[in-house]
């Protein structure tokens, strides 16, 4: 009887080298950067619009009882049903109406897994969020890239006509819009919405930065329309730490969405935070109302600055300094233990600056330390 053959990679004792030619990534993902920015040990950050504000302290004590109320043994709730439920009683939808993953890029890219890949295409209106187009490589979705105006907004007919000549699968507005602030003229999605409806479009807007706007898109999301509205816990609930993201949208949109996600993608602790978190949504929203107190009081005094501004409906604000380059304010605010973001060399905003709104005393320390760089 002959000898099985044993497998070579399960021979006891096997020596020398241990690999080969060594494995090639995709073309497109190799020449990647990945997105990051800089994690300097500074004494101000202001660079990833992240609340300066800690959660209330009752929501804090909750997350931890509720931790040690969690059967850590077994996998969570892989519908997370309550956070869901939660979510939709907020909005005055069905809970089939929403989706939750792990922050709104996760949202985002479980979107173009379903809705978009090989073969089809996204549209976005440049510059803006830099994690639409990564999201689009990953995913393999043609990126089709529209255009702002010279103010940073979007001009309704402008984007209709670009959006009628390319068709694409999905069209994503980031609104307000990231990095600019700048929020979108009003019908601009009901108008978007004509043009994709016909052919089968699917509308993406981004809010999250939405709380911090006086308007949003939710309360258009309707079974008979193709768009979806993404949400964050990051910004407006001061949970950047937890990583959850949310969207609304029609019930057959999320029912797509839950074949793409991962199994027990949101882990049971994180569920139960959204719920928690939504039982304290006046001492979150009171901290969303200092943060816009805030915003016009920093836009106010940069305009009596040597910068250049825009007007923000978001949690920070773009400024271009005047007489130096962005690049050396830049350095000159991490001297004196201030980072904000550097966008000076992204295209369309060259040479500017973004700032997220802080504290009252750590944009005071912001507004000093920029009086000194711009000398």
């Amino acid at each position: 009887m002959p000898t099985p053959s044993r497998c070579v990679c399960a021979r006891p004792g096997l020596t020398g080298p241990t690999m080969g030619k060594r494995p090639v990534a995709r073309t497109d993902v190799a020449s990647e950067s990945g997105y990051h920015s800089p994690q300097l040990d500074v004494d101000v950050r202001l660079n990833t619009n992240e609340s300066p504000f800690p959660p209330p302290q009752g929501f804090v004590e909750a997350v931890a009882e509720a931790a040690r109320g969690i059967d850590w043994n077994r996998y969570p709730d892989r519908s997370a049903t309550r956070l869901r439920s939660a979510l939709a009683d907020r909005y005055g939808v069905e809970v089939e109406q929403v989706f939750a993953a792990n922050g709104s890029n996760e949202v985002l890219q479980s979107l173009l897994l379903a809705y978009g890949g090989a073969g089809r295409s996204v549209a976005v209106f440049e510059p803006t969020y830099a994690m639409y187009s990564q999201i689009a490589r990953t995913t393999g979705t043609r990126l089709l890239r529209g255009c702002r105006d010279t103010d940073f907004t979007v001009v309704p007919g402008d984007a209709c006509e670009f959006v009628d000549g390319e068709r694409p699968d999905v069209v994503i507005l980031c609104s307000p819009n990231n990095p600019t602030g700048t929020p979108d003229p009003e019908g601009l999605v009901t108008e978007l919405l004509q043009v994709t409806g016909p052919y089968g479009g699917l509308l993406v807007v981004d809010e999250a930065y939405g709380q911090f706007a006086p308007g949003s898109a939710v309360g258009l999301v309707a079974e008979d329309r193709s768009l979806v509205v993404s949400r964050t816990f990051s910004k407006t609930w001061a949970m950047a730490g937890a990583r959850l993201g949310y969207l609304v949208a029609p019930s057959w949109c999320v029912a797509e969405l839950q074949k793409v996600a991962l199994p027990y993608h949101l882990d049971a602790l994180k569920q139960e935070t959204g719920v928690l978190a939504l039982a304290h949504s006046g001492a979150m929203d009171t901290r969303v109302a200092r943060l816009v107190e805030e915003r016009e009081r920093v836009a106010a005094t940069l305009a009596s600055l040597p910068v250049t501004t825009w007007p923000s409906a978001a949690n920070f604000i773009l400024f271009r300094p005047e007489g130096r380059s962005g690049a050396d304010v830049w350095q000159g605010l991490v001297d004196r233990s201030v980072l904000v973001r550097d966008f000076t060399t992204m295209t369309g905003v060259e040479g500017c600056l973004r700032v997220t709104i802080g504290s009252h005393d750590e944009n005071d320390r912001f507004l000093d330390a920029l009086r000194e760089a711009l000398t």
